[in-house]
């Protein structure tokens, strides 16, 4: 197995690797017209001015709400809307807060099936345009698919980023672009016209706990070709992108959920590593952009987080970098921007750093309150206030909202969850599937020698509820492929009894093993899992099922046969299946390099690494 040997820098790693590939993924596809003819400034003028200062303030918040319909959720989401927000219905939250947008979450119950939510949609917009002065609410989400997807089956489920990424050295920047066309089209046809996505991260750290795969990977001119894409795809659509996480959240060991991470790049660094993405956003016409709650000493020595930063948000992305869309903070809620400073203070100094958009604020009361005490105390004027709301009001009209704000069952029936959609879907996902170590040449398992297959690993939970699990998904797939397979779930995590359970079963009834890994540490208990099923003679097979760092962890472990599938949905799972099977060709090659486990300074495969059959 061949190394190759660079310095210990994680950077000097991405450069190597940069150079290895610079050829492999092209420029995007041409642009597409799809914007609609938007209503004048001055008419939108006209509506700002007919507003309050109390609507003008709504205006700037997209705000989550329990419930599956506008005005009659179930009693248990009812009970959370007054608990958490004062209001009992999306209807009250439009009325008491005049809200520009909503953000729709499973967990809130926005997103059971596609009917549901064109029904949801529609009755968010009757509210809003119910009232004068009459604008209609931009309907967002996260459904940046692979492991971030809010809204699932019957809607298509793609591969997400950095499966893409690592189809795209075969199959340049085409398929993220089709995918993201179909995405986006399945989302208009629910009323949903804001998609947050595509993540414009270059993962320059294995060991990021909240982008991982969620980028495209390591190379920054590679994930600026595929932004582009997904920004032309969607918008071909008809609805609005936004690239996140600026300035970029690619290099950081800590994830601010939780807590606020520190970016130690320099400028020069920040420039030629985290900005080409942007730029590719910027200058593919993207929508808006999502801030990160991160700290970036060198592009802001205040040492505020990204959100609340002047110097970043006015001086690097709107004057430097030319960007005159819309800025959206990431949620309120992260901890990472509220390390600092109190949530009456967040959303003044979001809007005084440049932000458009305030999103999902902890408290929305407070937040609302603040930015109307800050502007009637002259800490913010009205006019800033009336520079981001046209800006809004302009992207909701380029986006149609204006002229066409309701969808139909119809239109759903006609767009989500189609045929040729799910069918795009495995074609893509067929070209992702990265084939890493192949020892004897075990793959394709032959369904003579290898007919009993026992399944076994971690089953994350489903990223929108609809899906896997992972074992049972790969099982179902190999059986309906000609194999006898058994699958065998671990949980989340093995047990001691779970591993000697899977011993035995291997021992006793199977011709090969699959195993799904998830994020695998030397200490894993995964690794004890692989190793002692290696142990019984039954020839092993490894899928990693998020990052494909796992190989690493896993060299020695006796596995003969180890792929990255980098996510573990129901299209990426069966793609898997279909190469472990010889159906199709593992095509897909890394978009970042995995190093040793015992030295990170070696690199034990480089970027566009991958091997077929």
């Amino acid at each position: 197995m061949p190394e190759h040997l660079t310095s210990p820098s994680r950077r000097t790693l991405l450069a190597a690797s940069a150079a290895a590939v610079a050829a492999a993924v092209t420029g995007a596809a041409p642009a597409v017209a799809a914007d609609r003819p938007a209503p004048s400034d001055d008419r939108l003028r006209r509506i700002i001015s007919a507003m309050s200062l109390e609507e003008k303030v709504g205006q700037l918040f997209v705000m989550r709400v329990y419930g599956h319909t506008a005005t009659d959720p179930d009693q248990a989401d009812i009970d959370a809307n007054m608990r958490e927000i004062g209001v009992r219905d999306a209807a009250g939250l439009i009325a008491k807060y005049h809200v520009g947008g909503i953000i729709y979450f499973a967990w809130a119950h926005n997103t059971r099936d596609p009917h549901q939510i064109a029904d949801l949609s529609n009755g968010i917009q009757r509210e809003g345009l119910g009232r004068s002065p009459r604008i209609p609410l931009l309907i967002s989400t996260d459904q940046e698919h692979g492991i971030v997807a809010r809204v699932g089956k019957p809607a298509t489920l793609l591969p997400g980023a950095m499966a893409l990424g690592a189809g795209a050295f075969r199959r340049g920047t085409r398929d993220a672009r089709e995918a993201a066309r179909i995405a986006g089209a399945e989302l208009l046809a629910m009323g949903i016209r804001q998609n947050y996505a595509p993540d414009a991260d270059v993962n320059v750290d294995p060991a990021n706990p909240v982008i991982g795969v969620r980028s495209f990977g390591s190379v920054p001119k590679s994930v600026a070709a595929l932004v582009a894409a997904q920004v032309k795809g969607y918008q071909g659509s008809g609805i609005a992108t936004a690239a996140k996480h600026f300035p970029g959240h690619g290099d950081t060991k800590d994830d601010s959920h939780n807590q606020l991470p520190y970016i130690d790049h320099t400028r020069e660094e920040w420039s030629t590593l985290d900005a080409p993405p942007f730029r590719a956003a910027i200058a593919a016409g993207i929508d808006s952009i999502m801030t990160a709650h991160i700290v970036v000493p060198a592009l802001d020595p205040a040492e505020d987080p990204a959100t609340l930063s002047r110097p970043i948000l006015t001086g690097i992305l709107r004057e430097e970098l030319g960007y005159r869309g819309v800025v959206v903070t990431d949620s309120l809620g992260m901890q990472g921007v509220r390390t600092k400073y109190g949530d009456d203070r967040v959303p003044v100094l979001a809007l005084k750093a440049g932000c458009d958009q305030l999103l999902n604020p902890p408290n929305l009361d407070v937040a609302w309150r603040a930015v109307l005490a800050a502007v009637r105390g002259g800490e913010l004027t009205e006019a800033r206030l009336d520079e981001s709301i046209l800006r809004i009001l302009r992207l909701k009209a380029r986006r149609g909202l204006f002229d066409h704000p309701y969808v139909t069952h119809r239109g759903v029936d006609r767009t989500v969850g189609i045929r040729p959609h799910l069918s795009a879907a495995d074609r893509i996902a067929d070209a992702t599937t990265t084939l890493l170590v192949n020892e004897g040449g075990l793959l394709p398992l032959s369904k003579r020698r290898h007919r009993r297959v026992l399944v076994v690993g971690v089953d994350p939970a489903s990223p929108s509820g609809t899906t896997g699990p992972p074992t049972t998904v790969l099982a179902a797939a190999l059986t309906g492929l000609g194999f006898t397979a058994t699958a065998l779930s671990t949980g989340s995590a093995p047990s001691r009894a779970k591993i000697d359970e899977a011993v035995a079963a291997a021992r006793t009834g199977a011709d090969a093993v699959v195993v799904a890994t998830r994020n695998v540490t030397a200490a894993s208990a995964q690794r004890t899992l692989v190793t002692e099923l290696a142990a019984t003679g039954v020839p092993v097979v490894t899928v990693a099922i998020q990052n494909p760092y796992d190989v690493a962890q896993l060299t020695g472990s006796g596995a003969r046969a180890q792929l990255a599938a980098y996510s573990w949905t129901d299209v990426e799972m069966q793609a898997a299946a279909r190469v472990l099977a010889g159906r199709v060709r593992p095509g897909g090659r890394l978009p970042v390099p995995v190093q040793r486990a015992d030295d990170p300074a070696k690199v034990l495969y480089p970027v566009g690494y991958g091997v077929g059959y």
